[in-house]
């Protein structure tokens, strides 16, 4: 639950503060003793937070360190914020005021960070959560009510992507995902529309109908559009999210610890690109956008596609299968086929694809590569804004060569070196537009809280592709 928030102009001396601060000395608090100013400088001398107890109340200091980077700075503020949640839930303490006596950039981050943190996925358990935040008051003439509206809705879709990526496949079917977009789509006012299996088999999206074979459960494609009147882009900017709720890897079978058992988040693409859709609307951004997630589970039935197939893709080429767990680049190329219809200024796939983008970048950043260098820059610059990171990896011509097939257009798999640039050179065969593929690595999903992102889904990709999507709004 996202607490109340409001701007104030007065010191409210009967409630928490949480005070970020360049130097100490800026800061004036009466009700504090000599011996604990004492003490805050002490500690401060060697952390970034102290935190003093008034009771019922709390006075919580955040230090942010000079910084390199700019963007490095902001990011410590959200982890102030972070840390902020932990000592007010510690203390039981349901109201506070935030003050800065840094730079003004750093109050929206502070904010960001505290919101984050607040979220929690009870949905399963019996015994629920009982602490929440229920007021916050800004003190800080710079972060406006736009701004601060704007940080809330966009915590929302935060909160809304990692509540996806936490269902399980028992209840998060291709089909419910439609559903929850749907719930989505009528909140924000983005339009929907759901293709179902009759459509996509007329439609002959052998990569997606390939993938579901497996399944008892039918595929979806969900095409999401908004589209305001004043919309400052004369072509869309489609992006396209991988939508596999579950992977078992098919008949090329996962191993399940610390692989198949994570596998509930392969949709993780499809959350963020439906939740950066639905952000977009709440905040209602002069952006024509348009968002496409193929949506199936990938399982081994007795009728699922085997290695050796071949299968035909919507745009017509064929596709020798090598492995069926190689499945997430299918179901998007077809998708980023589907995209070319609505001639667009920019495409972006996002997606869980491959282990091999884990080893490049961990869990602190996502692979990128494309073919666009101007829009590549501007990614990777909200990509530090938002500390939802990038590492850009070539597009190579020749790690295309591992998917020549002798028996078809291409082959699904290629080699094991260099995976996820491979993958993304089989993407690249069904695009003829500026595009920019992301590999999310290990990014989607947490085995352990780390600061405001919490065990689990984490949303990664949301506030990245939202950031981005501000750069290319032109002034009119």
């Amino acid at each position: 639950m996202i607490p109340k928030i409001s701007q104030t102009t007065e010191f409210k001396e009967n409630i928490s503060r949480a005070i970020l601060f360049d130097d100490f000395s800026q800061v004036t608090i009466p009700q504090l003793s000599d011996a604990e100013k004492a003490h805050i400088h002490k500690k401060l001398e060697k952390e970034t937070e102290c935190v003093i107890n008034h009771f019922p109340n709390l006075f919580f200091f955040g230090k942010i360190k000079k910084a390199k980077e700019a963007y490095m700075e902001t990011e410590a503020a959200r982890k102030a914020g972070s840390k902020l949640y932990d000592a007010l839930k510690a203390s039981d303490v349901k109201t506070v005021q935030l003050e800065n006596f840094s730079k003004p950039e750093l109050m929206p981050a502070f904010l960001e960070g505290l919101l984050l943190t607040t979220y929690s996925f009870e949905k399963y358990k019996k015994e629920k959560e009982q602490f929440c935040i229920e007021q916050i008051f800004i003190n800080d003439k710079t972060t406006s009510d736009k701004i601060i509206s704007e940080i809330t809705k966009l915590s929302k879709a935060v909160f809304a992507a990692r509540d996806l990526v936490n269902e399980p496949l028992s209840f998060l079917t291709a089909t419910q995902f439609s559903e929850e977009i749907e719930k989505l789509s009528k909140e924000s006012g983005f339009n929907l529309e759901v293709f179902n299996k009759q459509k996509i088999e007329a439609l002959k999206m052998g990569g997606i109908l390939a993938v579901n074979k497996g399944s008892i459960d039918p595929p979806t494609f969900n095409i999401l559009e908004w589209k305001p009147e004043n919309a400052t882009n004369k072509q869309p900017i489609v992006l396209v999210g991988k939508g596999i709720v579950f992977d078992t890897g098919g008949l090329s079978l996962k191993p399940t610890p610390n692989s198949m058992d994570y596998m509930k988040c392969d949709m993780a693409g499809g959350a963020v690109i439906a939740t950066t859709v639905y952000a977009a609307a709440l905040n209602e951004l002069p952006l024509h956008i348009v968002g496409l997630v193929p949506a199936t589970d990938n399982r081994p039935d007795g009728n699922a596609y085997v290695p050796g197939d071949i299968i035909t893709m919507f745009d017509g080429t064929t596709v020798e299968i090598k492995n069926t767990d190689a499945e997430g680049r299918l179901i998007l190329a077809d998708a980023l086929s589907y995209a070319k219809k609505y001639k667009p200024q920019l495409v972006i796939d996002y997606a869980t694809l491959t282990g091999a983008a884990v080893m490049v970048a961990g869990a602190h950043a996502a692979v990128a590569m494309g073919n666009t260098q101007e829009n590549m820059q501007s990614l990777k610059e909200s990509g530090f804004e938002t500390y939802e990171r990038i590492i850009e990896v070539p597009l190579w011509e020749e790690y295309a060569k591992p998917l020549k097939s002798t028996i078809a257009d291409l082959n699904n798999l290629g080699a094991r070196e260099a995976q996820s640039t491979i993958a993304g050179k089989f993407l690249e065969h069904f695009t003829d537009y500026n595009w920019i593929h992301i590999d999310s690595a290990d990014t989607p999903f947490f085995k352990e809280k780390s600061d405001y992102l919490p065990a689990g889904g984490t949303g990664y990709g949301t506030r990245l592709l939202y950031n981005f999507l501000k750069k290319l709004i032109v002034s009119k």
